[in-house]
């Protein structure tokens, strides 16, 4: 990896030295347009920022605002097209941006036109530029004079429809146009599109944006605009308002063949029609219509159907089509008419793998089954089920086992509804939940030890139909750890005065309730090749959780009288773990332009024990170090606190801790082909939050935690295959607040003692 690593930065450092000629491909009596600036004169409210994507041409793109990188790589290549690697380094790079005069005054008449939507009706855009011959490079400076913009004074309202105005102005704080605002177009545009989705909301079902018009009244010598905003009628007539009759759904058959007598089924304004394969339940697809027979037409409720039938396992493809029947010159009825096909109903896939560990032996397989539609209800049924195996050679006197297997299964059942006891089919419509269930089971064989991993769980899933917020709700969580069989005084000569670790390999029992919130601002990518993904200047995400454990056994305990053994309640003979967690995670990324950003991010953690525990579960505490955390460490070498850990391979199961905060700043940019780059900082630590004999130092407290916080910098290389992204991360230590090690590396650097190197999938935060 570390060879891999300095290639890359070989390559690198070539390319920026190769970007210098950057005119190797530029013909002869042509310009390579250098540099682009846009000057603003006038209102402050407009910025370069905002004007630079109405220019036709822009320059090659710049790396940390100097190296043309992908123009670099262009310039690798040599004149010869018929050779391969000349064709892939022009594929993979970019190619020189020539100078073009008609492009040049396309681009001063698109900023004209762009400041004359915003109100600037007086602005001019001039365009100087300063031609090198020598270098064969341009540079455009496009003067911008916005002058003073036209703004709205007043604003009329003219309805020729009373009904459809009263809805408009029952709520004027959703009108975006107000007094005071610039005569923007764009912001017209904008009301138009907004008014229409809100009538056709509220049954108006054969409305659109047309039928607004907005009128400016403007005086000589004066930059006041009384704006007029008309609502016409339809051909002299009211608006119709629609009503939802009726709804039918059409189920084909696998194959789309037709067939000669379809099966019907009815029930109060809904009709099924099946073909061969009556693969959903009619209640089932009529507790997933949100259009609904007797009530207004709404264009949110066609869109939250297909959105909630498309996300059943079963259904490839969902087509909804509107019947409009008008009854009189202001009221109609809708007749609804929803096509459904469906993908496959089964799926099974395997997995193989062989392993040498110095000589044994051993191999691996995996199988996983799924069924789509268990019980006719788009229930997703899945079975995994992994073994593995691995011979053992030399002397094994004294062990129970001659062999590493494992054999590993899980059996999860998902309902696209919320499944609970006593609950109307309005709110489970109104909620839009999953349900999951599932049980697993892991059976470990160990020359030392055999042990059995098993777990249940029943949680509750649900969104928005934007996916911009996310609920998880664990209902229940079950884990249960079981050692059966173990080589004699097996805990006692492992850890005979390591808590942490004995408790890792003695049977204990974990039974919480958790919850997660997800929300962020991202908005999805266009499903549409033709239109680009929408461009966010700044994306933030926002995850919170909490768990609880132990509390309902506890009561149980205690209700009926039990006694404590060995200083806790168990259950079974096997102790059961009391606790309560919380984590907050924060990440918010600027971006400047589509190939560069900025991202921040924070992490905070806390778990108490508490009750029938004095110590958190092993697995329930947190870590620091590695490729998502302080990435000057490796995985679960660092803290906690001031903790010195000399060998990480003995003390990692010491490195745990109760308390955990993470700080990052990271700077992105694309550099060439799939390559991107990174520079970035980190800081963080883990704290106990008592004080354990074997973590000396790792206890939080508030006069000495600021003085732990470990600092680390470093460099990365990703490669984004968009399908996944494959990092590459070289950390450093800044700052070790370990005990008796070199506290500043950053001064005193040592490469062998401060580096590491990291590999993962996709990007930290």
């Amino acid at each position: 990896m570390k060879q891999l690593f300095g290639r890359m930065i070989m390559i690198v450092a070539a390319l920026l030295i190769v970007a210098c000629s950057s005119t190797r491909h530029v013909p002869e009596g042509k310009y390579l347009l250098n540099s682009v600036k846009i000057n603003i004169n006038g209102d402050k409210e407009v910025t370069g920022k905002q004007l630079v994507n109405y220019l036709r041409q822009q320059p090659n793109h710049k790396v940390l605002g100097f190296a043309k990188l992908s123009l670099g790589v262009y310039n690798l290549s040599g004149q010869d097209s018929t050779k391969w690697y000349n064709r892939w380094l022009r594929s993979i790079g970019q190619e020189p941006v020539i100078f073009d005069e008609l492009q040049t005054q396309q681009s001063v008449n698109q900023l004209n036109l762009a400041l004359v939507n915003r109100g600037y009706n007086a602005a001019t855009v001039t365009v100087d530029s300063v031609i090198r011959p020598d270098k064969k490079k341009v540079d455009l400076v496009y003067n911008v004079t916005t002058g003073e913009p036209h703004f709205i004074e007043t604003i009329d309202y003219e309805f020729a429809d009373p009904a459809v105005g009263k809805l408009i102005m029952q709520d004027s704080s959703k009108l975006v146009v107000a007094p005071g605002s610039n005569l923007n177009r764009d912001l017209l545009e904008t009301e138009r599109t907004q008014i229409t989705s809100r009538l056709r909301d509220c049954g108006y079902y054969a409305f659109n944006k047309e039928y607004i018009s907005f009128v400016a009244d403007t005086a000589a010598h004066s930059k006041a605009v009384n704006l007029t905003m008309r609502v016409n009628s339809r051909e002299q007539q009211p608006h119709r308002h629609y009503t939802i009759n009726h709804v039918t759904y059409i189920i084909e058959s696998p194959d789309h063949t037709e067939v000669s007598e379809p099966d019907t089924v009815s029930m109060p304004g809904f009709t099924f029609i099946y073909g061969d394969d009556h693969y959903l339940r009619s209640s089932l697809l009529e507790e997933k219509c949100f259009i609904r027979p007797g009530e207004p037409y709404r264009y949110s409720d066609v869109n939250r159907t297909y959105e909630v039938l498309t996300q059943l396992p079963v259904v490839k493809y969902v087509n909804i089509v509107m019947q409009p029947i008008e009854i009189d010159d202001s009221t109609g009825v809708l007749n609804a008419f929803i096509t459904l096909s469906r993908t496959k109903k089964q799926g099974v896939s395997f997995e193989v793998e062989g392993t040498n560990s110095e000589g044994d032996l051993g191999f691996g397989i995996g199988l996983t089954y799924q069924h789509r539609n268990l019980a006719r209800g788009a229930e997703m049924l899945t079975a995994k089920f992994r073994g593995s195996y691995e011979s053992l050679s030399g002397n094994l006197d004294g062990f129970i086992n001659d062999r590493y297997t494992e054999f590993a299964g899980e059996v999860g059942i998902t309902f696209p509804k919320f499944e609970a006891p006593f609950l109307k089919g309005s709110f489970k419509r109104k909620v839009r939940a999953s349900t999951e269930f599932a049980l697993s089971m892991n059976y470990q064989e160990r020359p030392e030890y055999t042990r059995i991993i098993s777990g249940l769980a029943w949680k509750y899933r649900w969104n928005n139909p934007l996916n911009t917020w996310r609920h998880t709700f664990d209902l229940l969580d079950l884990n249960l750890v079981y050692l059966p069989k173990s080589t004699s005084d097996f805990i006692n000569n492992i850890a005979p005065t390591n808590p942490l670790l004995r408790y890792s390999y003695e049977d204990h029992l974990i039974m919480r309730m958790g919850y997660t919130y997800y929300r962020t601002n991202r908005r999805a990518a266009s499903n549409n090749r033709l239109l680009p993904t929408p461009f966010q200047s700044e994306i933030w995400t926002l995850r919170l959780s909490g768990e609880i454990a132990g509390n309902l056994l506890y009561g149980i305990s205690h209700l009926i009288g039990q006694q404590k053994r060995e200083g806790a309640y168990k259950v079974f003979g096997v102790q059961y773990a009391q606790y309560i967690k919380g984590e907050a995670d924060w990440t918010h990324l600027f971006n400047f332009t589509r190939r560069s950003s900025l991202a921040l991010h924070a992490g905070f953690g806390i778990g108490y024990p508490y009750g029938n525990s004095t110590m958190m579960p092993f697995e329930k505490r947190f870590y620091a170090g590695g490729a998502n955390s302080v990435r000057g460490w490796g995985v679960r070498t660092l803290g906690p606190g001031a903790f010195d850990a000399h060998n990480s391979v003995t003390n990692f199961i010491n490195q745990c801790g109760d308390i955990s905060l993470e700080l990052s700043v990271e700077y992105r940019a694309k550099l060439f082909w799939v390559v991107e780059g990174a520079l970035f900082v980190d800081a963080g630590n883990i704290w106990t939050i008592r004080n354990y004999e074997t973590q000396p130092e790792g206890m939080f407290q508030f006069d000495k935690f600021y003085k732990q916080i470990a600092l680390a910098y470093g460099a990365g290389i990703r490669l984004d295959f968009t399908y996944f992204l494959l990092r590459f991360d070289l950390g450093m230590k800044a700052y070790n607040p370990a005990k008796g090690q070199e506290p500043w590396p950053l001064i005193h650097p040592n490469w062998h003692r401060d580096h590491t190197f990291h590999l993962s999938i996709g990007y930290p935060f």
